[in-house]
């Protein structure tokens, strides 16, 4: 095994670093705003291309 593939695997293992809150606040937002539009659009979808 290379010296270079060692140093991969062991950068593998470390531990995750932790998010900063505005990332996760980021993240959350994301998803609401994802999860609103996909209501949305379905609703407009079920009644003017269904009905």
């Amino acid at each position: 095994m290379s010296e270079e593939q060692k140093n991969y695997g062991h950068e593998a293992t470390r531990d995750a670093e932790p998010w900063e809150e505005w990332e996760g606040k980021l993240v959350k937002y994301s998803l609401l705003i994802g999860v609103g539009a996909l209501i949305v659009l379905g609703t407009l979808i079920n009644v003017f291309i269904l009905h």
